[in-house]
């Protein structure tokens, strides 16, 4: 067997909100609910499973390769939401985007404060340029 990625668990403070709006801003499908997580599934059968936690939210980075179609609707969603987006990691270059590699990409905060990221290319696949 191959070995594949499955999935990872998303430390939230409300899982439901937090899984609720993943999948609304990258327009998958709505959470389902398995045990004690809200699950979120991406197309390509990978999982991130939030986790109601009390205590702190350490932010984690997670990144999505999306069509330049899903692109636009992401950006879309963030804009109708008023969410700020970056072209950055450390979120210093508020309201642009990046053209790295040939495609485009931005940053995001999730309301835990996990650093999210969409990218229409993957890194190392063109050219790099700001």
């Amino acid at each position: 067997m191959a070995i594949e990625f499955n999935h990872t668990v998303v430390a939230a403070r409300d899982k439901d909100r937090s899984a609720a709006f993943l999948a609304e801003v990258l327009g998958l499908p709505e959470p389902s609910a398995f045990g004690p997580f809200a699950v979120v599934e991406t197309s390509n059968g990978v999982s991130l499973d939030f986790f109601a936690t009390d205590g702190p939210v350490l932010s984690q980075h997670y990144a999505f390769l999306i069509s330049e179609a899903e692109f636009d609707a992401v950006w879309d969603r963030l804009r109708a939401r008023d969410i700020t987006y970056y072209a950055d990691p450390g979120h210093k270059e508020a309201g642009t985007i990046n053209r790295n590699d040939g495609g485009r990409g931005m940053y995001f905060a999730d309301p835990d404060g996990h650093n999210l990221e969409v990218i229409t290319r993957p890194y190392g696949s063109g050219e790099v340029r700001s």
